[in-house]
């Protein structure tokens, strides 16, 4: 009797784009966090929020992926939104420091009331009729962990992470919350999700 195979990695999260029957519970992209693979897994079979990194055991009966064991490394949380809603000050300030250099990506520390840095603003150049970047960042065509690696040398996770397409700017716009439920994750959800995370 042959085995079924199996694998097994580090995976990012993220809401598959494809076309699926809802009637089936949809599924789940997982990226491999190392190479930037996708594989696709049934949604029931995962109890995970898009943007948590996990670790995953996977078996392949008759070719198509099942998710076997899992266990949730970082609940980090990804939302993604297209909106008119005006953008924050430290977006434009961003924006305009990439103008500035003639590079097509800056990034900018944010700062609380208070003063302490609570987030990571980055601004990265719409590319009209080649790339659409948001889309790229939805799924995982353009990955979100360098972003994250980058941060999680200085800050400790769980974050909470923003991706903002302004139907009316050149730019899309990353934000990295420090605290996945802080002040700045909150704000930032009742201004551009209606009060509410898109997510579960």
């Amino acid at each position: 009797m042959t085995a079924t195979p199996t694998t097994g990695g580090v995976y990012r999260v993220l809401e598959s784009t494809r076309e699926v029957d809802e009637r089936d519970g949809g599924e789940w992209l997982l990226l491999d966090v190392e190479t930037g693979d996708p594989t696709y897994v049934p949604r029931p079979d995962l109890d995970a929020a898009a943007g948590n990194r996990v670790r995953v055991t996977l078996v392949w009966p008759e070719g198509d992926p099942r998710v076997e064991e899992s266990e949730v490394l970082t609940d980090t949380r990804f939302s993604f939104v297209r909106t008119r809603e005006p953008l924050f000050q430290d977006a434009h300030a961003c924006w305009r420091d990439a103008q500035e250099a003639g590079e097509a990506m800056a990034s900018r520390v944010t700062h609380g009331t208070d003063g302490e840095a609570n987030g990571v603003v980055y601004t990265f150049a719409d590319q009209p009729g080649s790339r659409d970047l948001y889309e790229e960042f939805r799924d995982g065509g353009k990955p979100l962990d360098p972003l994250l690696a980058r941060l999680a040398e200085s800050v400790d996770p769980p974050f909470e992470v923003f991706v903002v397409d302004h139907t009316d700017e050149p730019f899309v716009l990353v934000l990295l919350a420090f605290e996945r439920d802080g002040l700045l994750a909150g704000t930032v959800r009742e201004t551009y999700f209606d009060g509410h995370s898109l997510l579960p």
